[in-house]
């Protein structure tokens, strides 16, 4: 990995949080880069069905990203984050505020992501979203 793995890891979070951005706007591209192609990988979804295997989890988010309208917003609210060797993660709250089927919504989201170095860089492996009570 050349550089220490938590310097690594927190500018992969600088690029996490743009791709979060422009994926409340319908662009799936930027996350399509950080999902892993490899087994393991699940999901969690907010709506409440879990995913098993790489190209289910990835197939799940592109069709829920094309779901969002051009003019949302989203920002990453770390609350802990930390790598070791060739896994890391963070959780946190996503804010966003987004435009489904012509409405548009705020919403936090509670975040669990989970990202193991690949040959080519950080990929996302697990995500655990959820709604917080009262939301």
């Amino acid at each position: 990995m050349g550089e220490s793995s938590t310097a690594n890891f927190a500018k992969f979070m600088a690029s996490r949080d743009e791709a979060a951005s422009a994926y409340v706007n319908g662009d799936s591209g930027p996350l399509d880069t950080m999902v892993t192609a490899r087994e393991p990988a699940t999901f969690f979804h907010p709506k409440g069905p879990h995913l098993v295997g790489a190209a289910i989890v990835k197939d799940r988010y592109d069709r829920d990203a094309k779901a969002f309208s051009p003019g949302g917003t989203s920002r990453l609210e770390v609350l802990q984050s930390a790598s070791s060797g060739d896994l890391a993660f963070w959780t946190g709250l996503q804010h966003a505020k987004a435009t489904l089927g012509g409405k548009t919504l705020s919403m936090t989201l509670r975040i669990t992501e989970i990202f193991r170095f690949e040959d080519e860089g950080w990929k996302l492996v697990h995500r655990h979203a959820d709604m917080p009570p009262g939301d």
